[in-house]
Formats: structure tokens, sequence, C-alpha cells
């Protein structure tokens, strides 16, 4: 009879422990997924509330205008580093494509359009040159990069004889220009209203599609009160932003290079994700043996992570020549360094194999938010960039410490301890960050994509 009414308590002491031990679950992955867009919150109102200008839909605007080119970066750096790679050189390749697209518009006679064309084109000749290095060669990327920073700036300087070369209105167009007022009068820019509605409305969709997936597959699925709180804070979050850039005075509203960056972060997140070459650069970073051993063509994963970085640092020397109006002898400076501080923010491993597109942008709006708030509050440059190293450091310094917990997660001391509340333990299997994909390569053909 004891024994009996022991096992009884016992199990009623678990049953009543369980309900908060899940909830607490939740906050600590929740913590895990969003921390870095509650970082980005928080500074926002720290510096709203010191300058009182920092949420105002101008400053928004120039935030994402001056930024974008830096954000476009990221988003092929962080398939890089997820490979096990380091590109020194995207700076350096934007400011050589950059000064060819001016140069070819004003010395050539092109049409902009063919110019810019050509200046894409040549994105993906230097990323081919670089790729073979890495690929085929087998030469280290970081030893490659470098090479190519120093090439391809010396060629900045040769082509355009250490000059500002103007460029045309159309490409200017690409970096300073809004989405255009259409339909009725509301007060608001009518395109950046549908824009943020439909970007709720795919917020949506995408819960409801991932537990009908999880659903499927017999995977755990949380309690739909958790799904509605998600919904609810991201998208509130969603609609604000939306209501700062469509209350912008006419003529300004969501950044024409923002609609650039959305719809490559929506490509290469979908690219990261849901392909076979995405689980492939994931595998190759994880374990580069094993990969290979699995039947993955690491040469062609190294080439395109490559060769791909290039093109997208042509992308972005179109976009920050038109936001400068010139191609001039500094453009690119440093630009590598921001493109991996991002990336490295965002949440990626050191050692590859982990990262997401979308965290590697918003670690890049952590950066730029970080130093538009401090040049409103007047600081000065030289302790801006003490301020940013520190940011990068104490980053990664929380990776490298958590993944040697267990828990390769910026947040993993929060979630350390809401577990320990819990009385669930320290780390477990699901604690375990893992990119948004199965990473490990396909383990027979017969596998259904």
């Amino acid at each position: 009879m004891s024994a009996t009414s022991t096992g009884t308590t016992t199990t009623s002491a678990e049953a009543v422990r369980r309900p908060s031990s899940q909830v607490l679950g939740l906050i600590a992955r929740n913590l895990r997924q969003f921390g870095m867009v509650l970082v980005l919150i928080l500074l926002l109102l720290f510096f709203q509330l010191q300058t009182g200008v920092a949420l105002t839909p101008g400053n928004i605007i120039n935030i994402i205008q001056g930024n974008a080119y830096v954000l476009i970066l990221a988003v092929g750096m962080v398939l890089v580093i997820i490979a096990g790679h380091i590109d020194l050189s995207v700076g350096s390749v934007a400011a050589f494509v950059g000064v060819v697209v001016a140069l070819l518009i004003q010395d050539g006679g092109l049409p902009w359009y063919l110019a810019a064309l050509l200046g894409l084109v040549l994105g993906l000749v230097v990323g081919a040159w670089q790729g073979f290095w890495v690929a085929v060669v087998g030469i280290p990327a970081f030893i490659v990069t470098l090479a190519g920073m120093l090439l391809f700036r010396g060629l900045n300087q040769v082509f355009g004889k250490s000059t500002t070369i103007p460029v045309p209105d159309q490409i200017i167009y690409f970096g300073t220009a809004s989405l255009p007022e259409v339909g009725p009068s509301t007060g608001f820019n009518n395109l950046t209203v549908l824009l943020g509605l439909a970007g709720v409305v795919v917020l949506v969709l995408a819960e409801v599609r991932k537990r009908r997936n999880a659903r499927k597959l017999g995977a755990p699925i949380g309690p739909v009160w958790s799904s509605v709180v998600r919904i609810v804070l991201l998208g509130a979050a969603i609609l604000f932003a939306t209501y700062l850039f469509a209350s912008a005075p006419v003529g300004r509203s969501f950044p024409i290079a923002g609609i650039i960056l959305l719809i490559l972060v929506i490509i290469y997140a979908f690219l990261a994700a849901r392909t076979p070459l995405g689980r492939h650069v994931y595998a190759v970073g994880g374990n580069r043996a094993a990969a290979q051993l699995s039947g993955v063509n690491v040469r062609r994963v190294n080439f395109f992570v490559m060769m791909n970085m290039s093109f997208l640092a042509a992308v972005a020397a179109i976009v920050f020549i038109g936001r400068s109006t010139s191609s001039g002898p500094a453009d690119g400076t440093g630009w590598e360094l921001d493109a991996i501080a991002a990336v490295f923010i965002g949440g990626a491993a050191v050692s590859g194999g982990i990262g997401t597109v979308i965290a590697a942008v918003i670690g890049g709006l952590v950066i730029a938010v970080l130093n538009n708030g401090l040049q409103l509050l007047g600081v000065q440059a030289d302790i801006t960039q003490v301020i940013k190293g520190l940011v990068l450091l104490l980053a990664v310094a929380l990776d490298v410490y958590n993944k040697s917990q267990g828990k390769p997660s910026i947040l993993g001391f929060l979630q350390r301890g809401l577990r320990r509340s819990a009385g669930t333990g320290d780390v477990g299997p699901s604690d375990t960050v893992v990119p948004p994909a199965d990473p490990s390569p396909p383990r027979s053909t017969s596998r259904q994509q």
C-alpha cells in the first residue's frame, strides 16, 4: 500500500510540474529562435528613448538604404561561412564591379541596364576564378580571397584611376528610390501597406504549414497558444515596421534597395532550407569527410558558395553606387568585415555547419542600428568602432562557450537557467540548435526530395 501511495504521489507531482516545465521549455526555444530579434528591438527602443528620433520613418528608411549593401553581402557570406570558409575579398570585388559599371556607362556609352547586367556577369566570372582555386586546386579560401582582396582593390584603382565616376539616374534609382505612390489617397503608401499585410499572411501560412508538416511526420508539436503568441508578436513587429515605412512623407516609403534585399532573402532562405544544394552546404560545413563519403560533391559546393558570394558582391556594388551616386576609390573598404560580423552576430558557428540567412540579416540590422544610434548620440567614430568590436567579440565568445556546454546558441545561457528552474536538467537533445533543414546529406538515391 505504501509503495503504491508513494508511486501515485510521485506521478501526481510530476504531472503538476510538467505544464510549467513545458511552458519554460517553449520560452527557452523561442529565446533561442528570436533572441537577435529581441536584441534588435531593445536597441531601437533604447536609442528612441535617448534620442527621440530612432524610430521615426525617415531614420528607419535611412538605416535600410544606408546598409542594404552590407545586408546583401551577409546573405552570401552566411553560405560561405556555413560551408566552413571565409571570404575577405567581397569589398574589393564590389569596388571593382562598381567602377567597371560606371565606366561602361560613362566612357563606353552602354545603356545602364546592359552595363548593370555586365557587372553581374563580371561578378560571376570573378567568383568562378576564386572558386576554381578553392574547389579545384584546393587552396584555402582565406588565402585565395586575401589575394583577391589585394588583386581587385588594385584593379579598382587601375581602372578608376583613383577618381570618382558618376552614374546615371537609373542606377541611382536602385540606391535611393522608394516604392511609388499608387491608388487612392489613404495617408499611407499603399504598396508598402500591401507589402506588410502580405508579410503577415506569409507568417501565418508558414506557421500553419510548419504544424501540419510536424503532425504528418509524427514530430512533437507545441501547444496552439505558443504558435498564436509567436504569430502575434512577430506580426505586431511587421505591422509596426509597415506603419513606419508607410507613414513617411510622400515620395519616401519602403526603399527599392530593401525590395532587392527582401527578394534575395526569400530566394536564399529557400535555397538553404529547402533544396538539396542547401542541405549539402550544411553537410560540407558540418563534416566535410562524412559529406564526401555520403556522395556529396564537395567541389561543386565550394565552387558554388565562392561564385555566389562574388555575384552578390556585384549586386551590392550596384546598390551602393546608386546610393552614393558615383563609384569612388574608397568603395568597399571594410565591407567584408561588416558582412562577416553580421553573420557571426546572427549566430553562425565559427567552425561552419550552423547559421541561417534570416539570422545573418538580423545580425546585420543589429550592427546597422548600433551604428545609427551611436551616431545619433554623437559618439565619435573611433569609440563606435571599439563598441562594435566588443559586441562582435562578446557574441562569438558566448557562442563558443555555450557550444562547449552542449548549447550551440548565443542565448544558451538564458535557456540553461530556465531549464534548471523547470527541473528538467541542463542539456538535452532538444537543446541543440540545428539548421532550418536537415544538414545531413542524402543517404540513398531513393530518398524523396
